[in-house]
């Protein structure tokens, strides 16, 4: 049963190619479960921010809709007065031009999903999660404390301090993701605790940006994960091409897999991502978010200030969110970066999903080095799933991928890494043909 459908008023009849047709800045239509909404003025005050919606426009979004919410009868009551219409007697359920099957059987993995509560979440999980977060906290100021300010116990905690930026980025997702609690407004309040105060990010800031990757994952200016496209890297092989035959060059991208070491992995985070949160929410007045950031900044100080002065205190922060920045660009990075990347080409959720995420082989050491984002495939199907319940659920993603023909790709760690450098030194090689040549 689709959401708004119980509405008893008589509903009007739309073809897809109408549907289609509202896809623009003034008008936008959407579909889910063949009941077609209007979201033209909705869409700039939507929970999720205007862009994650807009990104369906004139497209059914309705496994998208059941992926990213956990609630939807609340979710209903906000479709319903947004309803104006249904799909015509004649139209198919899935647009003409994705596939039936593929999409029957996914809808059915996820009902298999469900009735096999693999997307509830076992809370005791999380809370170790937490809890050996806070130790590596405790280890590190303690390494300081005890052994004093020399470059040895300075560069321990720097590392130790590290990992829990990495560890509470894994934690502060599966909180942004809804996969904790069983309501949205939980889940929403620990997150703005682990982001902003384990973290010192604003919550609104990676909602407004990571549920559009979900959504349009490696789709350009869909997907915010590319936008270094084509300011600083030439991504993907067709996008690159274009590139190179319209003659546009931002950077020299025949050498990109050699700068990405400069201006990938160590700059990311103290380089960019530190100064722009802060313009973020000042920008969109989130200050509770402003808030919470605060006061992870003001418990480093104070906790290390004593021990280390101004400049060491400095240095180590800056520090940390370096050893930080190269742990999140690559392990992020690895399942995106060498797949498929163009424009939204609207195909159905199974595929796109397939063509721009990959997997990294399990083992202990990558589930907890990864967050197990090593299960991305999994994780971009299901966003909601908690993650300890992601290799329960793989083998029958396999299965489905392998009925279909669609490539389930399963690298080791290492690979995964390599792939990034490799995909980027041939993206490179193809703009520069098609710059000289074409």
């Amino acid at each position: 049963m689709g959401a708004g459908s119980d509405d008893s008023r008589a509903l009007a009849r739309y073809t897809w190619p109408e549907v289609q047709l509202r896809s623009g800045r003034e008008e936008k239509w959407l579909v889910i479960d063949r009941k077609v909404y209007n979201i033209s003025e909705f869409c700039k005050r939507h929970p999720g921010g205007v862009r994650v919606i807009s990104h369906y426009a004139g497209q059914d979004a309705t496994d998208a809709f059941t992926a990213f919410h956990i609630d939807k009868q609340l979710v209903g009551r906000y479709l319903k007065p947004l309803l104006i219409g249904e799909l015509a007697p004649g139209q198919p359920s899935v647009e003409p031009n994705k596939s039936l099957s593929i999409t029957e059987d996914f809808r059915e993995l996820r009902v298999t999903v469900e009735r096999a509560g693999l997307l509830k979440p076992r809370k005791l999980f999380f809370l170790l999660a937490l809890c050996h977060i806070l130790l590596l906290e405790a280890a590190a100021w303690l390494t300081v404390w005890v052994c004093g300010a020399s470059w040895l116990p300075f560069l321990v905690t720097a590392v130790l301090l590290g990992t829990v930026q990495a560890q509470a980025g894994w934690l502060q997702h599966d909180f942004g993701h809804l996969s904790v609690f069983g309501t949205s407004r939980w889940n929403h309040v620990v997150h703005k605790f682990v982001i902003g105060h384990l973290k010192g990010a604003p919550a609104s800031w990676w909602n407004y940006l990571h549920f559009q990757h979900h959504a349009k994952p490696n789709c350009f200016r869909k997907d915010p994960d590319i936008n270094m496209h084509p300011l600083l890297f030439a991504l993907g092989k067709t996008l690159a091409i274009e590139l190179g035959v319209q003659k546009k060059k931002h950077m020299p991208y025949q050498h990109q897999h050699k700068y990405f070491f400069l201006i990938g992995p160590p700059a990311l985070l103290p380089l960019y991502f530190q100064w722009y949160i802060f313009y973020f929410a000042v920008q969109r007045r989130q200050w509770l978010d402003l808030a919470w950031m605060l006061s992870f900044y003001l418990r480093f100080s104070l906790s290390y200030l004593p021990l280390l002065g101004g400049p060491a205190t400095l240095a180590l922060f800056f520090l940390v969110r370096f050893i930080e920045s190269n742990w999140f660009v690559w392990v992020t990075q690895m399942n995106h970066i060498p797949m498929d990347i163009d424009r939204d080409r609207n195909k159905d959720w199974l595929t796109m999903q397939l063509e721009a995420t990959c997997n990294v082989e399990q083992s202990l050491f990558n589930d907890w080095f990864t967050g197990h984002l090593n299960f991305q495939i999994e994780h971009h199907l299901f966003p909601t799933m908690p993650r300890h319940n992601y290799s329960q659920i793989a083998p029958l993603v396999k299965s489905l991928c392998e009925k279909h023909g669609l490539q389930y790709q399963n690298k080791t760690l290492t690979g995964a890494f390599s792939d990034i450098v490799l995909s980027l030194k041939e993206s490179g090689e193809l703009w520069l043909d098609a710059y000289l040549h074409k």
